[in-house]
């Protein structure tokens, strides 16, 4: 693996560190949180704060995973992580909702179309903001945001940009 040096883990390096990628089934379900932290570091506030102990750490520099099955979808691990690497993924119908922590100025409002980037930053489609967690709200201090787009879209754009006239 080498997204150190790249900066960001791509989904064939995503798939080796989790093990397994919750099923189209279970995406369709409910949102089920994605644990995108490929380095085992002394970081354990996603594991504390998950109120179904979905989020399993052996040791705190564990790479954390998670219990696909256990994860209710509430966003809490999204919201605490301080490395902004915790992303949750829900298929409904031919769309895909990604809430994602949002770290740009300005933050988004709902209803608002947005460009959505990919991993590398690259703009790949545009999307529908359907829920704003403000950084007064959120657990962390990072806002989060629910988009919406299409369910290809879903595994690879992890940032939005908001342009307004």
């Amino acid at each position: 693996m080498n997204y150190l040096s790249k900066g960001y883990v791509t989904i064939e390096e995503l798939k080796e560190v989790l093990g397994e990628l919750p099923s189209e089934e279970r995406l369709r379900q409910r949102p089920v949180a994605i644990p995108e932290c490929p380095q085992e570091i002394p970081c354990t506030p996603c594991k504390e704060i998950c109120p179904t102990e979905a989020v399993l750490m052996e040791n705190p520099n564990a790479i954390p995973l998670v219990d696909y099955e256990k994860c209710v979808g509430c966003s809490l691990c999204v919201q605490i992580c301080p490395g902004l690497a915790f992303f949750m993924i829900h298929y409904k119908g031919d769309k895909a909702r990604v809430t994602m922590p949002h770290e740009l100025l300005p933050v988004p409002e709902i209803g608002e179309e947005v460009i959505l980037l990919n991993r590398i930053g690259e703009e790949v489609g545009k999307g529908k903001v359907v829920l704003v967690i403000p950084r007064e709200k959120s657990k962390g201090d990072t806002p989060v945001i629910t988009v919406e787009m299409p369910i290809e879209l879903a595994w690879d754009v992890r940032a939005v940009k908001v342009v307004r006239e």
